[in-house]
């Protein structure tokens, strides 16, 4: 039997003081917030931070995890080929402390500070809007969720502990 493949992957919902959420738009998913797989040898909290530096300019304070999720779903990559593993999924609160809003040309191909109220116009996959209500629940507990995301969306267990 061969050992599990998952990918490890991060999330940032940095939100500034004026009540605005950081959102980057990725060539494949449109808008989402920034975030990304961790790499070899690196931290959940070493990666946030540099995803978020990577796909935004924007530095970051990570301040706790909101959340945990699991895609189960067995699809093929983007590349047409590729088996994608099931991708684990940590979300965290996090504040902007410098650096400077732009576009990283590799990563995305536009970022903004966005109204807390108008972020559900600006996400349209519904994983990532998922994520995104239980973010503004904000009720100190970790939400859970496990889902498919293709060939459509299915939420197939949600907790909060």
């Amino acid at each position: 039997m061969a050992m599990p493949t998952h990918i490890v992957a991060v999330g940032a919902w940095v939100e500034d003081n004026h009540g605005n959420i950081l959102l980057v738009k990725t060539h494949h998913e449109g808008w989402v917030f920034p975030g990304g797989q961790v790499e070899n040898g690196e931290s959940l909290i070493e990666a946030v931070i540099r995803e978020t530096k990577e796909e935004s300019g924007i530095d970051i304070e990570v301040s706790h995890l909101s959340g945990v999720y699991s895609n189960t779903g067995e699809y093929i990559g983007y590349d047409g080929v590729t088996n994608i593993p099931t991708k684990v999924m940590f979300d965290f609160v996090c504040k902007p402390i410098g650096g400077e809003l732009g576009i990283q040309e590799e990563e995305t191909t536009d970022s903004r500070w966005v109204p807390i109220d108008q972020v559900l116009d600006f996400i349209t996959e519904e994983a990532v809007r998922t994520r995104f209500k239980d973010y503004l629940k904000k009720n100190g507990g970790i939400h859970y969720k496990n889902f498919v995301t293709n060939p459509d969306f299915e939420l197939k267990l949600e907790r909060t502990v």
